[in-house]
Formats: structure tokens, C-alpha cells, sequence
């Protein structure tokens, strides 16, 4: 029985009012909990920061609630098992859970999957094998079909649901895949890294104006995890039955007040176009038929990921606010252990 653990947890400080910075977290220490029957002490070692969260620091109703100030931090998390008071979950396990933001996690054994990292390394499911993973599958099989020789574009190609998605979209089809993404470096590696067609830097110049050359013959699919001016530039060059997933809207989460829509959006009635949100959480039964076609195409290498990684549970505000403001390539990542 593990006695007398001090752990260190990161909480939320304060509501930021447009873009949060680091005096919104807090570093603490805190004596870990002793187990209660059913439960599971987690050592965490991987830890994932999302662009979803920045939505949970306001008190605001959302499909998550709101984090409250002056307790801990959640999201996703992965750690071994270091003491279990459960039938079910051993000791020495590798546990994926949701209580991250923290050293020591005690999980309910219900609240925790026990990984098989022959598919891939424990990290992977917090992305490619993850939530991450899945939206970029639920928006291309279920929200916004992809069908053989579609013209695909992805938004926020470069991030980590983006840079799967345009992968995926030709492993089912898609004859053209156009991604944006901001900087020359990072719109350099959609072609070179994830196999894109056509990368476009939305800092050059007008996304609209880029992606009517990109595509002059109009896009069939767009996957959109950055909202704003890009769905604008989406509806625009959109052909007729086009289909739109609605993954994200990352360049309005630091707004201080109300957002517009695109102003083209009566173009999506005259051209009878789908636009259907994604909401990961709904596309849980499909994760087992994910994992089983992700982890054949890793293997294959037909499927590239990539990881930003920052060290230290206090470096972890710092991973959350790069995401937000665009510093990684891929998925960003939190190892706790080093």
C-alpha cells in the first residue's frame, strides 16, 4: 500500500478574459488520497493539452462543463497502475483515464482502459489512436463521407487532428487533399511529411483567394478545425452537395465577445451543402473499428504521426497556450515522467 504520496497538480488560478497567459495556473502540492475499493492509484506519464479546454476555463454551458477555479485541471492521461483496489485492473497496468493535470491520478477502475501497446506506444492514445484520431475518422466517414476522387481540405493541417485527417482522406479516397497551415515551415511539411497535394500558408495572403487556386474546380469535402475566415473561404469554393465537419473553431476561442458567421452563408442552401458539427463523445462505438484500421496502417507506415513534446507537469500551461496560439506540429504532448 502506497502511504504518505505528496503529489504535484496543476489548477485552474483564474477566468482569463480574451487570451489566457501563465498567472491563470497554479502549481500545487497535495497529499494523494487514500484508495477506496474499485480504484486504481495512477502514476501519470503522458498527459495531452487540447484546444477544447480553453472553452472550459470560462464559465460558460458546453458539452463539458466548465473547470473550477481553484481546483484541478482534467483531461486526457496516461500512467501506470502503481496500486489497485480493483478485480478488474492490475497493478504494473498501462491505463489510459481523464484526471491529468497531475502527478498521481486515483481513478475509479471503471474510468480507466487498459492499453495494448503492441499497436503502437502508450502515447499514441492520446493521438493517433486517441479522441484525436477518431475525429478525424468519425469527420470523414460518418460527418463528411469522403468518396473516391474527392477534392478534400483540411483546415489546421499541420495540428494534430488535421495533419490525420488529410492522411486519412487519401487512404479513402480523395484525389486531390489540400491543407492550410501557418507559416512557410509548417505548409513546407504537409506536402513533405503528411502527403498533402497542395499546402497552403494561410499568413501569404487571403485563405479565399489561396484556395480558389488550389482548387479551381471547387472542394467536395472540408474539414474545419479553425472556423472563421477559412469556413468562409470553404462555403465559397464549395460545390454543390459538398459536405463540411465542423471539428473545431480554434481562432475564435480567445474572443471577448460575440463571433459572426461567415457572411457566405446563404451559399450553403443554394448549393445544397451539409455542414454537420463533431462532437468526438458521439463516435465512441466506433473506436475498436478505428484502432484495428489505424494501427494496420501505422504498421504499413501509410500513417505518419507527429509529436510536439514538452517535459514537466509545470511546463503544462505552457503546452496549452502553444496550442492555442499554434506552436506544435502534430500532437501536443506532456511527459511527466523525465
Amino acid at each position: 500500500m502506497v502511504t504518505n504520496l505528496i503529489g504535484r497538480e496543476i489548477r485552474l488560478a483564474g477566468r482569463p478574459a480574451g487570451v489566457p497567459g501563465p498567472q491563470h495556473f497554479h502549481l500545487v502540492r497535495e497529499a494523494v488520497p487514500p484508495l477506496a475499493d474499485g480504484q486504481l492509484l495512477v502514476r501519470n506519464t503522458w498527459m495531452s493539452v487540447d484546444p477544447y479546454m480553453r472553452g472550459r476555463m470560462n464559465d460558460e454551458p458546453s458539452y463539458l462543463p466548465p473547470f473550477q477555479v481553484g481546483a484541478v485541471l482534467e483531461g486526457g492521461a496516461i500512467g501506470e497502475v502503481v496500486e489497485s483496489r480493483s478485480a478488474t485492473v492490475a497493478s504494473g497496468a498501462t491505463v489510459s483515464h481523464f484526471l491529468g493535470w497531475r502527478d498521481y491520478a486515483v481513478v475509479d477502475a471503471a474510468g480507466a482502459t487498459v492499453l495494448d501497446t503492441t499497436a503502437g506506444p502508450a502515447q499514441a492514445y492520446l493521438g493517433v489512436l486517441g479522441t484525436t484520431g477518431l475525429t478525424a475518422y468519425a469527420a470523414l466517414t460518418e460527418a463528411a463521407p469522403v468518396r473516391s476522387g474527392d477534392t478534400v481540405f483540411v483546415s489546421g493541417a499541420a495540428g494534430a487532428v488535421g495533419s490525420v485527417a488529410g492522411q486519412l482522406a487519401r487512404l479513402l479516397g480523395a484525389g486531390t487533399v489540400i491543407g492550410s497551415a501557418g507559416g512557410p515551415d509548417k505548409a513546407k511539411r504537409l506536402a513533405t511529411d503528411f502527403g498533402f497535394d497542395v499546402a497552403i500558408d494561410y499568413q501569404a495572403g487571403p485563405i479565399a483567394e489561396q484556395l480558389t487556386r488550389a482548387a479551381p474546380q471547387g472542394i467536395d469535402v472540408y474539414v474545419d478545425t479553425v472556423g472563421g475566415d477559412h469556413l468562409a473561404a470553404a462555403i465559397g469554393a464549395a460545390r454543390s452537395g459538398a459536405r463540411i465537419a465542423l471539428v473545431g473553431a480554434v481562432s475564435s476561442y480567445n474572443a471577448t465577445g460575440p463571433v459572426p458567421g461567415p457572411e457566405n452563408l446563404y451559399q450553403a442552401y443554394w448549393k445544397e451543402l451539409t455542414l454537420r458539427g463533431v462532437l468526438v463523445t458521439s463516435y465512441f462505438p466506433l473506436f475498436p473499428e478505428w484502432i484495428e484500421r489505424a494501427s494496420g496502417w501505422l504498421r504499413a507506415g501509410a500513417l505518419r504521426t507527429e509529436e510536439t513534446v514538452v517535459h514537466g507537469l509545470a511546463q503544462a500551461p505552457a503546452a496549452l497556450l502553444g496550442v492555442l496560439s499554434g506552436a506544435n506540429t502534430g500532437k501536443m504532448l506532456v511527459r511527466l515522467d523525465s
